[in-house]
C-alpha cells in the first residue's frame, strides 16, 4: 500500500482551510490573471482606421467596409471577427497611434449561441478625393499625419486642409469639384492621382 506524500498531505489541509484550486465560474464571475490576453477591442478615440491590423492579422480576424453611398457621411466600417481571432497580439503591436487603437483585452468568455453576433465594430469618418470621389483615407488618420508632421504639414493641400476643416476653418460652401485640372484644382484634398494629373496639366499649359 503506497501512503500518501508530505506534499500531497500539505495541499489537501490547505484545500480544506483556503477552499478548493479551481475556479468558482460559472457561479461566480472569472478574474482572469493580469497578463491574459483576451478579446482585442477597438478604442474608437485612438483608432485611425488606417488598416495596419488588418494587415498584419494572421488569422484574417479584422476586416474593413468602405460605405460611400447611402444615408450620413461616407465612412468606413472596421470589423473584428472573435470567431477566428487567436488572440495573437499583433494589431496591438501594429498600430501606429502609440498602440492603443486595438488593444488585447481580458474579456475571455467569447461564446455566443449565433455565431453570426461574434464581431465587434466601429465606424470612422472618411475623407474622399474631391475630384473623382475615390478613397484618400480615415479622417482621423490625415489628422494624425498632420499633427506628427506639424508645420510641414502645409506643404500637401490635402493634409493642411482636412485640418483646417476639423477646426472649423474652411467653408464647404466655397469648395467645388476639381473637374478642370487647373491650377486652382491644386489646391483642393486630392488623391495621389488627381494631384499629379493637375500637376502636368499645369507644366503642360
Amino acid at each position: 500500500m503506497k501512503y500518501p506524500k508530505v506534499r500531497e498531505i500539505v495541499e489537501a489541509a490547505r484545500a480544506l482551510v483556503k477552499g478548493p484550486y479551481t475556479s468558482p465560474f460559472p457561479g461566480e464571475p472569472h478574474e482572469p490573471h493580469p497578463a491574459f490576453r483576451g478579446q482585442p477591442r477597438f478604442d474608437p478615440d485612438f483608432c485611425l482606421g488606417c488598416l495596419a491590423c488588418e494587415e498584419v492579422c494572421p488569422a484574417a480576424a479584422i476586416a474593413h467596409e468602405d460605405r460611400l453611398d447611402g444615408p450620413g457621411p461616407p465612412h468606413r466600417i472596421m470589423y473584428h471577427y472573435t470567431d477566428s481571432c487567436i488572440f495573437c497580439g499583433q494589431c496591438e503591436d501594429a498600430c501606429i497611434n502609440d498602440h492603443r487603437g486595438i488593444r488585447l483585452s481580458r474579456d475571455w468568455e467569447l461564446s455566443f449561441f449565433d455565431r453570426r453576433e461574434s464581431f465587434e465594430s466601429i465606424e470612422k469618418p472618411l475623407q474622399l478625393c474631391e475630384a473623382c470621389g475615390e478613397t484618400i483615407g480615415c479622417v482621423d488618420h490625415l489628422l494624425w499625419i498632420a499633427h506628427r508632421l506639424s508645420a510641414r504639414s502645409f506643404s500637401s493641400p490635402t493634409l493642411y486642409l482636412t485640418w483646417l476643416r476639423a477646426l472649423g476653418a474652411v467653408d464647404d460652401n466655397l469648395v467645388t469639384p476639381a473637374r478642370e485640372d487647373l491650377r486652382s484644382d491644386r489646391f483642393k484634398i486630392l488623391c495621389a492621382r488627381c494631384r499629379r494629373r493637375t500637376a502636368v496639366a499645369e507644366g503642360q499649359s
